[in-house]
């Protein structure tokens, strides 16, 4: 394909954030062009990988049920953030996810009931028909309607900044390089995570043991060429989403198939075999964005999840199958961690059991007595062969570094708003969460400030 040398506005990055961006300001008569980094195969960024949107609701709307009001969704966004948060910002994106939720649908989104067990969301989560490669499909068709022109393999290099503007954009295709002089741009090209080398001078070596969930293609190219010149910062380099996955996943692009859902109804040890935090601290889908960071400071950064066969099929059946063995001692050997030592966690473990109802969807305060650390949900004796276990690594979705923005998405320079410049999605997503995750709340950020930038950069290129 040609490149087009007269877009009004020129969007950085081919996912949820850039293509509400597209939408949004085609529909407001800009002529728009998207330059995607990655091959048309693997087009989305990490929103191929998603599965839902977290959405605020007054009543039942769509596939969510009862109500999720502003301030209960506020208040569990602040649980996991520590308070690490723009209050303005993250206020902005839950009041206004819900009418994203119907603005998705007309543009061909499909959404179905969630799942139940222990990823119950339905009340919260307005969980993706097809998941995240049917929302990104849906977008491209409904961009493309309304002539928004797409090149794949375009991978932007340099923005140049003159005097608070952005004056021309540099990218290479089909190997050769191109320059663009668009009336308006949108950063929306996702974090660094993929820079392996970047994430190590962040974290430290450790880092070159993480994998990473999320697309091979945001390595932060643009980011750091923005942040080179002066834009304003938000965000702390060493935090991000990131979970604990199956230890045999692939180093790039595993996706969500690869977490494992099974540490509340488990003992978690590390290669010493020695317990380190509690399992059973909160339902999974408030604790499970936590895994990530307590693995990555174990010795190696790595984890063992072991339990036994009653609990095998209270969550979701993993990608690949669990170890399996019919003691303790094999189970160790297999896994290859001190059998010894293990045996005696375990039955240290089993010792500090007591009796109580087990009710494996919600807290039940089943919890164990005089053990370091506690399991204070869940936590039932491991005697029932066969056993089984999984290796457990960091496995990193985005990184919070990222450009600070104003609530109308406009990144903010060495002397105030860049006239030209906006951005949404992961690339500005650390201005509202400092720390920690709530799940589908990414799908949200990017849905709101997309939506916003879209309409900004618009209203600037038409006038």
């Amino acid at each position: 394909m040609a490149v087009q040398s007269d877009a009004d506005i020129v969007i950085i990055g081919g996912g949820n954030a850039a293509l509400c961006a597209a939408i949004t300001a085609a529909e407001a008569g800009a002529k728009v062009l998207i330059l995607e980094g990655a091959p048309k195969a693997y087009r989305g960024g990490n929103s191929r990988h998603t599965r839902n949107f977290r959405c605020m609701h007054q009543k039942p709307m769509s596939v969510l049920v009862d109500r999720y009001d502003a301030d209960e969704y506020y208040e569990d966004l602040l649980k996991v953030t520590g308070g690490k948060t723009d209050p303005e910002l993250a206020k902005l994106a839950i009041n206004a996810s819900e009418e994203c939720q119907p603005w998705m649908e007309a543009n061909g989104v499909r959404f179905q009931p969630s799942l139940s067990g222990t990823l119950s969301l339905a009340r919260t989560n307005a969980f993706f028909a097809g998941g995240g490669k049917a929302l990104v499909n849906a977008y491209y068709r409904t961009a493309q309607a309304l002539g928004v022109e797409v090149l794949y393999e375009a991978k932007v290099t340099h923005l140049s900044l003159e005097q608070n503007r952005v004056t021309a954009v540099e990218f290479s295709y089909q190997g050769e390089s191109h320059i663009l002089h668009p009336k308006a741009v949108i950063a929306a090209s996702g974090g660094f995570q993929a820079d392996t080398d970047w994430l190590a001078e962040a974290w430290g070596p450790a880092a070159k043991n993480f994998l990473i969930r999320g697309t091979p293609y945001n390595r932060g190219v643009v980011l750091k060429d923005l942040l080179d010149q002066g834009i304003q910062s938000v965000g702390d380099p060493t935090q991000c989403h990131a979970v604990a996955i199956d230890g045999r996943a692939p180093k790039f692009d595993g996706g969500i198939v690869t977490r494992l859902d099974c540490v509340p109804f488990s003992v978690v040890v590390n290669k010493n075999a020695e317990r380190f935090y509690d399992e059973g601290e909160d339902v999974w889908p408030k604790r499970y964005a936590i895994w990530g960071r307590l693995v990555a400071a174990q010795p190696d950064q790595i984890g063992y999840v072991i339990i036994d066969a009653k609990s095998l099929n209270l969550f979701m059946p993993s990608v690949f199958p669990p170890i399996k063995a019919d003691s303790i001692a094999e189970l160790a050997e297999k896994m290859g961690i001190p059998a010894e030592k293990l045996e005696s966690t375990i039955n240290e473990f089993n010792a500090a059991c007591t009796d109580g109802d087990f009710h494996p969807t919600e807290l039940d305060g089943l919890a164990t007595q005089g053990l370091t650390p506690p399991k204070t949900n869940w936590a039932r004796p491991i005697t029932e062969a066969p056993f089984y276990g999984y290796s457990l690594r960091t496995g990193v979705t985005f990184t919070y570094l990222g450009l600070k923005v104003d609530k109308t998405a406009q990144v903010q320079g060495p002397q105030g708003a860049v006239e030209n410049l906006w951005a949404a999605g992961e690339i500005m997503a650390g201005s509202i969460l400092g720390q920690g995750y709530l799940a589908g709340f990414g799908m949200t950020i990017g849905t709101v400030f997309g939506r916003i930038a879209g309409k900004e950069a618009a209203q600037y290129a038409n006038h």
